[in-house]
């Protein structure tokens, strides 16, 4: 396997207020070209472990390592491998218009006038916002606002790309379109991602490895969704809601109807369609008994 671009191994941090977050019980591991998923609630670490990515943070205790150095110390050498999009994205647009806040990486470093073009016209349209080049960011809405700060993460090209709760505020039409911008520039550009997200529905359509973190900041699960997610109870000893998926072929299984665990709509959707070709339903029934209303109900269930 290939080097991790990628390691946070046992950090400890203290916030002013006292507040302890230790991650630890399993490093965690990003290689290239591998998609990461954080999940886990509210405290657990999730945004502490991005800034210590990102070098905001430098840890008290432990080590972090991004392209092979203390992204805290050194981030000068791995500033232009890396992009960013924070939760809240009007801490993130600096600038009075769009073309003006995307371009201000690459003429900050000093790019050559003709190749700053060239770069915030490329990412503009990649986020398919170019129309919005000449408009003022504080008239946009939030999920225009969301594009503008993901183009200005992209507009250096960076091999990792790190986003916390990217889908927060947006409706379900635009969290789908990001979803897929996300997805494309992985497949096209072969870009790392480590993002966390509230919003476990949409990790299966977008991770290679999830990582689930509790209270305090230890790791106490890590594997591809198709693992994680084959234990709901896994997820809510570690106060995160499974997904809908999860939960529904569990209570089938429960039921006695054994249609594996699918992760995504469409493997959903063809186990169903399998698991009713060979039980046809009576005439008159045409639902069939997967979804009778009598049928028993698990254990503790009403």
């Amino acid at each position: 396997m290939s080097d991790p671009i990628v390691r946070v191994s046992c950090v400890r941090h203290v916030y002013p207020d006292r507040t302890q977050v230790h991650l630890c019980g399993l490093d965690f591991v990003v290689r290239p070209g591998e998609r990461v998923v954080v999940v886990g609630p509210n405290g657990s670490g999730k945004t502490t472990l991005l800034y210590h990515i990102l070098g905001l943070l430098e840890p008290q205790e432990g080590e972090v390592t991004v392209f092979g150095v203390n992204p805290a110390r050194h981030f000068n050498h791995i500033r232009e491998r890396l992009g960013v999009l924070l939760q809240d994205v009007d801490e993130q647009i600096i600038a009075p218009t769009v073309w003006d806040d995307v371009s201000f990486s690459p003429r900050s470093y000093g790019y050559a006038e003709a190749e700053v073009e060239r770069m915030v016209g490329q990412a503009l349209a990649r986020v398919g916002i170019a129309h919005l080049r000449h408009k003022v960011c504080h008239h946009l809405s939030g999920g225009e606002k969301r594009k503008v700060a993901l183009a200005g993460a992209l507009v250096l090209e960076p091999e990792l790309l790190v986003l916390d709760e990217p889908f927060e505020g947006l409706d379900p039409s635009s969290r789908s379109d990001l979803v897929d911008l996300l997805n494309r520039l992985h497949a096209e550009q072969g870009v790392s991602l480590v993002m966390a997200t509230h919003d476990v529905n949409v990790v299966p359509e977008m991770a290679d490895m999830v990582y689930v973190l509790v209270g305090g900041g230890e790791i106490v699960a890590q594997g591809p969704p198709r693992e994680i997610f084959r234990d709901p109870g896994l997820l809510r000893r570690s106060n995160v809601e499974p997904p809908v998926l999860a939960e529904l072929f569990q209570r089938l299984e429960d039921r006695g109807i054994g249609l594996g665990r699918p992760v995504t709509v469409e493997e959903a959707a063809r186990a169903i369609a399998a698991w009713t070709a060979k039980h046809p339903a009576p005439r008159g029934a045409e639902l069939g008994p997967l979804f009778k209303a009598d049928a028993p109900a698990a254990e503790g269930e009403p």
